[in-house]
């Protein structure tokens, strides 16, 4: 058993994180994709330590037995290495949106498993110096794909890193480095056999930066923080009652219109959609510092009263810069900045507090400006009542070019049904 010491040691390792990870996420979803991961990477290291064992003990193991083995293991490297990428791709990207790429990331890996089958009959056991190891068709089939997803994961890291927050930019770049040595490596050097040594890679990489339990819950429990601070900001406004939920019930709307729209493919990732998605409800946070005279007064601002009103961007950016620092990453405290400061602002450049136009407004705050104007109208304030749902439509269809992103705009009203049942729902409760 010494002579399989390594992929004992990895299965161990995935066993353990496995078990952790099931323990872990019992209270709330996994993601299928790892859960994939998590059934055919140990497979991979158990045929590895099989297919060692087989290759170097041929005078008392069937030819077919150790070519059944040999045709277990290429079928669960191929599939972890191809799972692995498209698990990448959902982390970084949403894969779920873009089936048509889900496919093609698949495609490679089912033409190499058809090939690897049925070229098994011509794999070559050789006598290293120190043990046996298979070449030939099937093996070089296997590499290849291998060195395919390998080099189309690094591309994918090295082209999208800009939008994995700080932490997971080097952590990603790090273990996949990594990998990519030990498959060199092997390659180089068939003998060493140490392609468990990737998988178990790969697999606590993916872990340690995407699916751990305990990061998940800390998340999780940030988020509710900041939410229960700004629902008691908003608890002060007598008039919007659930604004902060419905608006970032809007904002969840149009991001997912957003990741399939071709405009946004570079920049609809998942760290960028739960960034907005969790900044959502901190873009009136500023009000905390507006007096409740005006933030209560039941009739119509006046100019003096609605310049103070005004300031509730600034101070929101600036509270959130302040006291946001240890909550959230510095990606996500600026997205929250810029929600917050500049929800507010117009397409033309009539807007305040600094005027800005057109795409010089960011993305995420052209974003909640249409959610926010649509929710203050369809709903009912104490001064006024709720405008009925075919002039909200109009009021925000009428704003393109002018108050909001035409293209946003666009977007945003392709789905009417399923705002006006929205609508409805939020007005009964």
């Amino acid at each position: 058993m010494l002579e399989i010491k390594l992929q004992l040691g990895c299965l161990v390792i995935l066993l353990y994180t496995g078990i952790l990870y099931a323990k872990e996420t019992q209270n709330f979803p996994c993601n299928k994709l790892f859960d994939a991961l998590l059934f055919v990477a140990p497979w991979a290291i158990v045929f590895d330590a099989i297919s060692y064992l087989t290759v170097n003990h041929m005078d008392m193991v069937p030819a077919w037995v150790n070519y059944g083995v040999h045709i277990l293991l290429y079928i669960f490297m191929i599939a972890t290495l191809s799972i692995e990428a498209l698990h990448l791709y959902d982390k970084i990207s949403g894969v779920k949106n873009h089936p048509k790429i889900k496919w093609l990331i698949l495609l490679p890996g089912a033409i190499a498993i058809i090939l690897a089958t049925a070229g098994i009959g011509k794999v070559q056991f050789i006598q290293g110096q120190k043990t046996s190891y298979s070449m030939g068709f099937s093996v070089y089939v296997c590499f290849a794909c291998v060195f395919l997803y390998y080099i189309t994961i690094l591309v994918f890291v090295l082209l999208k890193h800009q939008y994995l927050s700080k932490q997971k930019r080097f952590g990603v770049i790090s273990y996949i480095t990594l990998v990519g040595l030990i498959l060199i490596a092997q390659i180089i050097f068939p003998e060493i056999l140490i392609t468990s040594l990737a998988v178990t890679v790969l697999f606590l990489g993916d872990y340690m930066q995407f699916e751990n339990p305990s990061i998940r819950k800390m998340e999780i429990q940030t988020q509710q923080l900041v939410d229960s601070f700004a629902s008691m900001v908003e608890s002060r406004d007598n008039s919007t009652g659930g604004h902060i939920k419905r608006t970032r019930m809007y904002v969840n709307l149009l991001l997912k219109k957003m990741q399939q729209d071709s405009k946004y493919f570079e920049v609809m990732t998942v760290d960028y959609i739960n960034s907005v998605s969790e900044a959502a409800p901190l873009h009136d946070i500023g009000k905390i510092s507006t007096p409740d005279s005006i933030l209560q007064k039941p009739g119509k601002l006046t100019d003096e009263e609605f310049e103070i009103m005004k300031k509730h961007t600034v101070d929101g950016g600036k509270i959130i810069k302040k006291n946001f620092g240890e909550l959230k990453t510095p990606e996500e405290k600026q997205i929250a900045y810029e929600v917050a400061r500049y929800h507010h602002e117009k397409y033309n450049g009539r807007g305040y507090p600094d005027g800005l136009a057109g795409e010089n407004i960011p993305l995420h705050a052209r974003v909640m400006a249409i959610a926010d104007v649509f929710d203050a109208i369809s709903q009912k304030r104490c001064y006024r009542e709720a405008m009925p749902l075919e002039q909200c439509f109009e009021i925000i269809e009428k704003g393109a070019g002018s108050d909001f992103d035409p293209h946003l705009v666009e977007l945003f009203l392709e789905d009417r049904d399923i705002l006006s049942e929205m609508c409805v729902i939020n007005r009964e409760l």
